[in-house]
Parts: structure tokens; sequence; C-alpha cells
């Protein structure tokens, strides 16, 4: 099956090799027999429901974001009919922050969000970084480790309501002091945790698969994956995680 892949802004958010995000999704898919077809959305480019079953977006310094805030903006209407439609998302830092109401900036300049997270974030002076370990339960009784790289000065706050993407057992998470890193909404997910990502944690990959899979059925319920060896990504995962223990929580 084919899986469509809308990835905004690759030529302007792609630090700390976000991009291995997206050839972790094409191996994992190609390897159940799936094809993943990623489209690149820039500056200009709609995005129009019903196109995408997932859309990406990675991170990017102060200026990148700058440059492409009010374009997002005015894919606002877009990106939401997309998820109200049910495609997934995985917005990694600077595209984590635009994906909130607002995001104001070291040097107090207010970069306006889409509002598809209850949040907001404020730079603060002093950069949090270093690896980082969350627990999870994206499904129901089943619990699981994240395990990242974070570097950012941003301080983000989840409204009251608003649901966490994990618990932070060792480093920062959204801002160095709630005990809580991203935001989750449905079959959207916000996060700090670069590196990238998707390489040392299979199962999130394998879980965004799977609900961009149910988008293209459309379908309620996310279907079942062929499970994979992941020996190399299991060790891979062991070895982030065991930094981030080694450093300690903050709280």
């Amino acid at each position: 099956m084919k899986i469509r892949v809308g990835h905004l802004y690759p030529d302007y958010l792609n630090i700390y090799a976000d991009r291995g995000n997206i050839a972790v999704l094409d191996r994992r898919a190609a390897w159940r027999g799936h094809e993943l077809e990623v489209t690149a959305l820039s500056v200009g480019d709609a995005v129009r429901p019903g196109e995408h079953d997932l859309l990406y977006v990675g991170g990017g310094q102060d200026r990148e974001q700058a440059l492409v805030a009010r374009d997002l903006v005015a894919k606002a209407d877009g990106v939401r009919g997309a998820v109200e439609a049910g495609a997934a998302v995985l917005a990694v830092c600077g595209g984590y922050q635009l994906l909130g109401r607002s995001y104001r900036d070291f040097h107090g300049i207010d970069l306006p969000g889409i509002g598809l997270f209850p949040l907001e974030t404020v730079a603060g002076e002093r950069r949090m970084i270093g690896d980082v370990l969350l627990e999870c339960e994206l499904e129901p009784g089943e619990k699981r480790t994240l395990a990242g790289f974070e570097n950012h000065a941003g301080r983000t706050r989840l409204d009251a309501d608003a649901l966490p993407l994990g618990r932070v057992v060792s480093g920062f998470g959204n801002d160095g002091e709630s005990g809580f890193e991203g935001c989750r909404a449905g079959r959207v997910v916000g996060t700090y945790l670069h590196g990238p990502l998707l390489p040392r944690n299979p199962w999130l990959a394998d879980w965004l698969l799977a609900q961009a899979l149910a988008h293209r059925l459309g379908s309620g319920e996310a279907p079942p994956l062929e499970p994979l060896p992941d020996e190399l990504e299991g060790r891979a995962h062991e070895v982030s995680a065991g930094r981030a223990r080694s450093r300690g929580g903050h709280f």
C-alpha cells in the first residue's frame, strides 16, 4: 500500500538529522511491502486535507522558524483539516513549537503558531541540552520508553487539560519544571527529541505508520503491523536510554 507523507519545510527545518526520521519510516514501510511516497511542502505550497496520511515537520533555529512561521499560518486550515480527516502528524522541536499557539524567541519576537497543540512557548536564557528518557503510554495500558536528545531554549507550557507525550524519567522535557515532555492529541505527536528520534525508538515509528495506514484505509483503528527483527534498534535505544539515566533526572 502507498503511504503518502507530506514533509513540511525540509529545506528550512532539518536540524540535528531530523530528516533521518523519514528514512526510518521509509525503510520500515518497505520491509512490510508498503511504499512511502514523500512530498516536500515548502513556502507557498498548499496542504490539502485527504492528500496525505502523515504530515512531518522537523526542527530549526529561530531564523528558520521565523522564515516559515507566517507561511505555516497560511496553511493552518489545510493542516487542521488533514488532522480532522484522520491524518497523523509528527512534529519535532521547532516544528513542535510552531504547531502550538505561539513562540516568543530569544529576542522577544512573537512568532504565530497554528494552535494544533494547546500550548505556548517562550525562549529562556539557558539551553536545555542532553540525552532524555521518557515513559509514554500512547495505547491504554501499554507503557513504553522513548529515548532521544534534547537541545532547546524554549520553555513550552501545556494547557491544564493538554496531554503530554510522556513523563520525563531523565532530562529536562518541555520546560525543565513540569516533568512532562511533548504533547499528544490523537494521532498528532509533538516532541523536543532529536537525534533523530525514530532510529532508536522503532515502536514509535511503527505506531506512526499504523496511524497513517488507518487514515489511508479510512479506518478508525490502526491495523496491526508485522513485527520486525529490531536487535540493532533495541541496542541503540538502550545505549541512548543508558546515557539519559546516567545523566539523572531534574525533578
